[in-house]
């Protein structure tokens, strides 16, 4: 594994990056939840690099990527739109993998680019109103920008009319895996969400909201089923 660093639009990334001696699969690219980091995918990075090229991506004020203190879904997405012809030049092709917020970055990004070819969400429902109730800030350093959560939290709570509109729009397969009854993410949503796209499919793993951390075997085994059918 090394990691690189994109210049996106005057955004740097860092992107943690596997390579197969003999890749045999279209690249994957991996968008951690709030508050993670590419180094929260290790462990599904290993086994997905067995046979195809990976990328973790550490979203914007997260992790090596720059802080610039400006945070919303859509600047994130616009980020990431800027990073993938970088990583498989303006013809080539991918697929992308969002876990919580970045599943939501990812299905704007999967509605804009064109080299987006499969989407996998990980216990991301059909974002609704909901009562706002933003966390306190953990005591210590973090790993992340506090604005991340402050800025971006209200657009989850209050989200974008466009939201079903954008997953009825994506052209792509797309794959939830839903955690569960433990999750704190309504699963009706995520099963409204696979309701909403034109080709979704719904896998429940029930070890809660990161999945792809309690099972990660079982998760791989799904991702590798949708990416590779």
């Amino acid at each position: 594994m090394r990691t690189e660093t994109h210049d996106c639009d005057g955004v740097d990334l860092a992107v943690a990056v596997w390579e197969p001696e003999a890749p045999r699969h279209p690249p994957v690219v991996l968008l951690p939840g709030t508050g993670l980091t590419a180094a929260d995918w290790d462990v599904v990075a290993a086994d997905l690099s067995r046979d195809r090229t990976v990328y973790a991506v550490d979203l914007r004020g997260h992790g090596a990527s720059a802080w610039p203190g400006t945070y919303s879904i859509e600047l994130m997405a616009h980020d990431v739109l800027a990073l993938l012809p970088q990583l498989v030049g303006e013809a080539g092709h991918l697929d992308l993998v969002g876990h919580s917020l970045g599943g939501l970055v990812a299905c704007r990004v999967a509605l804009a680019s064109p080299l987006v070819r499969r989407l996998v969400l990980e216990d991301v429902g059909l974002p609704r109103q909901r009562r706002p109730n933003t966390p306190n800030r953990p005591r210590g350093e973090l790993a992340f920008d506090w604005g991340v959560v402050e800025q971006v939290r209200p657009e989850i709570d209050s989200p974008a009319a466009d939201w079903p509109d954008v997953l009825r729009a994506l052209a792509v397969p797309v794959l939830a895996i839903g955690g569960g009854p433990s999750s704190f993410v309504p699963q009706d949503t995520v099963r409204a969400l696979v309701d909403t796209v034109a080709n979704g499919t719904l896998v429940t793993i029930a070890v809660g909201h990161e999945v792809h951390a309690g099972e990660p075997t079982a998760y791989v085994t799904a991702v590798r089923d949708h990416l590779d059918a």
